[in-house]
């Protein structure tokens, strides 16, 4: 492997490897949550000309972890060669959204570079779980499992835990109680017609809608969907920190076999009627990556609103076909 600086040193035995795609805000993100949390190696990889970014990046974590006490090794690259033998890809490549702009504004480009990162995995990274954070998320990782051949188990798409963290943070400030007694689930495409399952959503086992008006409750649901929006309205970019962090909890769950349930964007073959695409689902995470899609159940809207929202990614997929 190629070394990223004087004195770096080989992957220890033993230690799992873990590239991320794309060392921009979210990629520089994910590499820091990783190395403190000591999950692996990290291998950050760009395009060739962003090579000496990816090592200063690399570089810099590395030091950090001398003041922080994390022990793992950290490597910037621009080949793919690299990334080899990876056992969890993040890939977060992509142009990010600017102010006006939708996920879906961003299809046409960040469909040609996710067709190239996918072939450069198929012949890299054949035996990696994928965690696709690259927008528009659906069809995205849609191409992905297409482009690579990768079983559909380990290929995923990270949404589901963003827009649900996203939820309960709005329920905590509205109700005035500690966001870590929030459970939500949000469902459905990562776009404008996400579905919050508000029938899901409690605070420490207590039904929300105990607790709040239906008009708030509406409000707060409105707000969710469009809470990548707001944050690229008020930072000129897209969100990294909790998009990152939402990564890499799906990501510990694979690499520790820890069974979570989480809602993400999984491949469906019948699950509530969906057949042959990905979209927001809730999904037990392990080591055999997406092992069980989980069908819970919905009301009528909440149905409703979930069909919606298919035949809004399955447009979108269709017209990524047509690129």
């Amino acid at each position: 492997m190629t070394q990223t600086h004087p004195g770096a040193v080989a992957p220890k035995a033993g230690r799992k490897k873990i590239v991320v795609v794309g060392a921009g805000n979210i990629g520089g993100e994910l590499a820091s949550l990783i190395a403190r949390r000591e999950l692996g190696d990290v291998v950050l990889v760009d395009i060739p000309e962003k090579e000496s970014f990816c090592k200063g990046k690399a570089l810099d974590l590395e030091q950090n972890g001398s003041l922080l006490g994390y022990d793992c090794n950290i490597t910037g690259t621009g080949s793919y060669k690299d990334a080899a033998g990876a056992d969890v890809v993040i890939i977060t490549a992509g142009v990010p959204r600017k102010p006006g702009m939708s996920r879906d504004d961003l299809l046409s480009v960040n469909l040609k570079i996710i067709r190239g990162v996918s072939e450069q995995l198929k012949e890299h990274c054949p035996n990696a779980f994928v965690i696709v954070i690259s927008n528009p998320l659906d069809a995205m990782v849609y191409e992905c499992a297409k482009v690579t051949g990768f079983a559909k188990e380990r290929v995923v798409g990270m949404a589901g835990v963003l827009d649900s963290a996203r939820m309960q943070l709005f329920l905590a400030r509205e109700l005035g109680c500690s966001v870590k007694d929030v459970r939500a689930m949000v469902l459905g495409g990562h776009g404008d017609t996400m579905v919050p399952v508000t029938s899901y959503c409690t605070i420490n086992g207590v039904p929300v809608k105990q607790l709040i008006s239906a008009e708030k409750l509406n409000a707060i649901v409105a707000r969710t969907a469009g809470g990548g929006g707001e944050i690229v309205k008020l930072m000129g970019t897209s969100a990294y920190y909790a998009p990152a962090t939402a990564a890499v909890v799906m990501a510990e769950a694979y690499l520790h076999d820890q069974k979570r349930l989480l809602p993400c964007a999984a491949y469906c073959n019948g699950e509530y009627g969906v057949k042959e695409l990905y979209i927001g689902v809730p999904a037990i995470i392990g080591a055999g990556g997406v092992e069980k899609v989980v069908e819970i159940s919905l009301t009528d809207e909440e149905k409703a609103q979930l069909s919606k929202s298919l035949a809004a990614v399955r447009e979108l997929v269709d017209a990524g076909a047509k690129l």
